[in-house]
């Protein structure tokens, strides 16, 4: 099949490429060739999704069975793609996010959930992340003339993440020594590897599903601790977590979610339902997601190969003062 991919260099749309390539699919990806190389054997086609010539130079002449965007962010913008793409594909595959679903993480998100009102032509500062994934699904569904797949993701993990979640602690558990661990060990998590996410979208766009999923691994397919406990077991480093009460962290001042990744702090009314997604759907399309064990494995196999001053962990991770200094709280209060 011939399949276009908008992004197509780095995590998700390498991945994406890399399996369309190993389907034997013809794949075409537009990008502006900043963010990482292409793969070997896609056609790679420089443009600026936000520059209407440049999406027209890319429909020019050309068209697909299916169009996978996986760099959407602004309604306005996604629906500029869907309106040039429209009569070049059979389906085009949109992917969202959780955070889409009106009301999550607040509450569980369900597959009778809705999403978060946005309009289809919202722009940059109509609303936050959630809010614009979900005007950007209405812009695909309404503006799209074929089948529209939506993918809502949950927390995505695996080789080549840009996002520096789980690259930052592997990197921080492999210098060893004592290191700060989060809340409760036992706090149940549901992570996905962006392999399985890749062929899970795959498999839907070559059948021409036009539906919603959402996607993410089954409930409790780890806890915390069990997440940690596997990044020292592959790194081989023997570091010691020493557990911190939620409370605790908070008022030392760390960051949720960012310096120390996928920790949502304290209890609260707003985040208690994080790691609450319904997978039914999906897996009754489909969905196998690989045990977290290998996610971890996999992602150290080619961490490790990557030099340290060339990791990107985005904004994640807790400067190694601050951790000094949060440790030596924990150890007065607990003296």
């Amino acid at each position: 099949m011939k399949v276009l991919i908008i992004g197509g260099s780095r995590f998700l749309g390498r991945a994406l490429a890399a399996e369309s390539l190993a389907r034997g699919h013809e794949v075409t990806t537009f990008n502006r060739g900043r963010s990482g190389p292409d793969l070997p054997g896609v056609e790679a086609v420089r443009g600026d999704r936000e520059v209407r010539a440049d999406l027209e130079r890319l429909a020019d002449g050309r068209t697909w069975d299916f169009v996978v965007d996986t760099s959407g962010y602004v309604p306005r913008v996604v629906g500029e793609s869907v309106r040039a793409l429209s009569g070049h594909a059979t389906t085009y595959a949109f992917v969202s996010s959780v955070s889409a679903v009106d009301g999550f993480p607040g509450k569980p998100a369900t597959d009778a959930s809705g999403i978060w009102e946005c309009a289809p032509d919202a722009g940059p500062d109509d609303g936050d992340y959630g809010v614009l994934k979900a005007g950007c699904e209405r812009a695909v569904e309404q503006g799209f003339d074929g089948n529209a797949l939506i993918i809502q993701p949950g927390l995505i993990l695996g080789p080549h993440e840009n996002v520096g979640r789980l690259p930052w602690w592997l990197t921080r558990i492999s210098h060893g020594g004592r290191v700060p661990a989060p809340g409760d060990p036992a706090t149940p998590m549901q992570l996905i590897d962006v392999r399985d996410l890749a062929v899970f979208t795959l498999d839907q766009a070559e059948r021409g599903v036009a539906d919603r999923f959402m996607v993410t691994g089954p409930a409790g397919n780890t806890t915390y601790g069990e997440w940690l406990a596997l990044c020292e077991q592959v790194t081989g480093s023997g570091a010691e977590f020493v557990w911190m009460a939620d409370e605790f962290l908070a008022e030392q001042g760390v960051g949720t979610f960012v310096e120390l990744p996928l920790w949502g702090g304290p209890a609260s009314s707003e985040t208690d339902n994080f790691w609450s997604v319904s997978t039914a759907k999906a897996e009754a399309a489909g969905l196998r997601a690989r045990p977290v064990a290998e996610i971890v494995r996999d992602t150290w196999a080619w961490l490790k190969d990557v030099p340290e001053q060339e990791r990107v962990y985005g904004a994640h991770g807790m400067a190694p003062e601050k951790e000094r200094a949060v440790l030596a709280a924990w150890d007065a209060r607990s003296a």
